[in-house]
């Protein structure tokens, strides 16, 4: 299936989720901002430029990009009743052929956290990649202490699949990760493992 030819956009009860747009700069920024101290212990280090427009103008031309090769699909939340954006989900790292995975990351602003958005947006973005991409397994990775996003993966049927040293850089330094995966056609029990 060719995601070049056709626009990507999930409904959900309470969400649309689709790609950023350049008018959307003002809003990311802001929530950006009043959400740093929430977002930048769980996130990569911010670049100096982070939340400039040309930066962002950036990040659309390459959500069109990788949208359009099939390579990954990231999407902003926004709330249907008002159009106020919450965050945003990623499905990146497509890979085709004999794996037909992806992985996922997310972040929400503070003011939005814990109103089961994300659970809603994740549970639409995965039914998405193994329903309409055809994928058979979605990847997701957290910092072991991050409790709540554990929950929420698990809530999603996401199940604990190991531990990956030094997986990533989270402020300012390499960090382990417990890794998840939810499997389209997955029977296995939850686990308190990890």
């Amino acid at each position: 299936m060719l995601l070049a030819r056709r626009k990507v956009k999930i409904e959900t009860e309470r969400m649309t989720l689709r790609p950023p747009v350049h008018n959307d700069h003002r809003a990311w920024a802001d929530l950006r901002r009043t959400s740093e101290s929430y977002l930048t212990r769980w996130e990569p280090t911010w670049a100096a430029d982070h939340l400039t427009r040309r930066s962002f103008t950036n990040r659309v031309y390459w959500a069109q990009r990788s949208i359009a090769s099939g390579s990954a699909v990231p999407l902003f939340l926004t709330r249907r009743e008002d159009e106020r954006l919450l965050g945003a989900i990623t499905l990146d790292n497509i890979r085709r052929g004999p794996a037909q995975a992806g992985t996922i990351g997310y972040w929400t602003g503070e003011a939005f956290a814990r109103q089961g958005f994300m659970r809603e947006a994740i549970n639409a973005l995965v039914h998405h990649a193994f329903h309409r991409m055809d994928l058979s397994r979605i990847e997701a990775a957290c910092l072991p202490e991050n409790t709540p996003s554990r929950a929420l993966l698990e809530t999603c049927g996401f199940k604990y699949e190991g531990v990956a040293q030094s997986y990533l850089q989270i402020d300012g330094r390499w960090r382990t990760h417990v890794l998840y995966a939810a499997l389209r056609l997955d029977r296995r029990g939850r686990t308190d493992a990890g």
